[in-house]
């Protein structure tokens, strides 16, 4: 077996996404409980097992979200002729036979997590909440891998967006918050759909970026359905939202100018639009993808590190 051939299947380079909902419903969770102590003794959310395990899960999901798409759209040709950095299945590194056993058993370890996740928040006291969230679980596996596995995989009819929004950022911002807090805040939503538009504007990059072939291979993604200039309108308003959301929720609790630090991680957001806005060749947007993906993990930090101070 060839580890480095399944460490590139897994795309590290997409886990600082993944994790940065985590960050944010944490920082907000954790800073709720504190608020509420009695004792001078303030935990930061990083010494939490509740943090760590919650991100471990969630790389777990994003892993196999990974390996499901470089073995759905290997098996179906989809990435033949693509561009950039070359998929294990469709380059023959890595047969479909062994990527189905490298898939479950990703989805076995990261349910394994999961399970203790759930035992360590609720414990045996929350019973709902623990079904609950375990339901949740599931939804992410059959999500990861239906995303291109499958004759009715729903990133080829555009749905793709729809779900990285759901797992991104509500589910990921409010969910790993009620984790620590069992409660739901509905001002949370806020800043989880802060993260889940620009989750999607990564999305949407990725797919601009693989328009011609998409279209080729019959994966109508919302670009393709769109076309490439209105897939551009699209982008800005999901960045543009993502800075309104984040903005609102922050007038809603202000009370010092730190707490507008996050507006440092939309430079290199608005340096992005211009890029798109006159892009031509889809293929120069690869790079933009690494530049959306670490501004939205910076914007994670900023933002819980101004919430708290």
């Amino acid at each position: 077996m060839d580890v480095k051939s399944y460490i590139k299947a897994a795309r590290l380079r997409t886990l600082p996404l993944s994790i940065s909902g985590i960050i944010v419903g944490s920082i907000l969770g954790n800073a709720n409980i504190n608020r509420n102590l009695t004792s001078e003794f303030v935990s930061p959310f990083w010494a939490s097992s509740i943090f760590w395990l919650a991100i471990l899960t969630t790389i777990g999901f994003q892993v196999l979200s990974n390996l499901a798409n470089d073995y759905g759209d290997g098996i179906k040709g989809t990435d033949d002729n693509r561009k950039g950095e070359a998929r294990m299945v469709s380059s023959g590194v890595i047969s479909p036979k062994e990527m189905k056993r490298a898939m479950i058993f990703t989805t076995i370890f990261s349910l394994c997590i999961a399970v203790l996740l759930i035992y360590v928040a609720f414990g045996r006291e929350n019973f709902g909440y623990s079904v609950a969230f375990f339901m949740l679980g599931l939804a992410s596996v059959a999500a990861a891998i239906k995303y291109t596995v499958g004759e009715s995989a729903y990133g080829y009819s555009g749905l793709g967006d729809i779900f990285v929004f759901l797992f991104f950022g509500l589910l990921s911002v409010v969910g790993s918050y009620i984790l620590f807090t069992h409660q739901i805040n509905a001002l949370l939503f806020l800043p989880a759909t802060s993260i889940g538009l620009l989750s999607a504007a990564v999305l949407n990059l990725n797919n601009m970026r693989d328009q011609i072939e998409d279209k080729q291979h019959h994966k109508n993604t919302l670009v393709v359905s769109l076309g490439s200039q209105k897939a551009k309108i699209y982008h800005y308003i999901l960045i543009l939202g993502a800075l309104f959301t984040a903005v609102l929720y922050v007038e809603m609790h202000y009370q010092a100018p730190i707490q507008y630090l996050f507006l440092i991680a939309f430079i290199p957001l608005f340096l992005n639009i211009k890029v798109v806005a006159q892009n031509i060749l889809f293929s120069e947007l690869d790079s933009e993808l690494k530049k959306v993906a670490l501004s939205t993990f910076l914007f994670a930090i900023l933002f819980g590190i101004g919430q708290i101070f």
